[in-house]
């Protein structure tokens, strides 16, 4: 079978590789930050990654079992060349609700920003740490 040459179709491919580069490359958006829980008897630790966002911008709110966490990017930049300014601005938005196995103390919540990082020291409740749990092996245990 011959099949007919043709170099626009070869140009439309450029493009779209083009097209899709400049996609990628374009205000990144603000993604779910990545966030890891660590127990210990007495609380929960838990932090959260949040580049790019002031503190100001983070609002926290804490139940006995979960954490609901809100926060803002507000990014600028701004660059001169040859008299011409150029200015790029990145806002995001984003809302977590990370459920907790335990059960909290929500008024003994204690809080750390730094460098875009929040951690999280979230003292579980009396009930929680002296709760005993007691396990039945059944009829059949040797």
């Amino acid at each position: 079978m011959l099949a007919r040459y043709n170099p626009w179709e070869e140009m439309n491919a450029v493009t779209r590789q083009l097209d899709s580069l400049f996609q990628d490359m374009q205000a990144p958006t603000f993604r779910t930050p990545a966030a890891e829980l660590h127990e210990t008897d007495e609380a929960v630790h838990l932090k959260l990654e949040l580049p790019g966002v002031d503190a100001k911008d983070v609002d926290i709110e804490v139940t006995e079992n979960a954490v609901k966490v809100v926060a803002e990017r507000k990014t600028e930049s701004k660059t001169e060349e040859n008299g011409r300014t150029r200015s790029e601005f990145y806002y995001g938005k984003f809302q977590r609700v990370i459920p907790l196995r335990a059960r909290i103390q929500n008024i003994a919540v204690t809080a750390e920003y730094k460098d875009g990082i929040l951690n999280l020291t979230l003292p579980k409740s009396e009930a929680e740490k002296t709760k005993v749990v007691k396990v039945n092996l059944g009829e059949n245990a040797a």
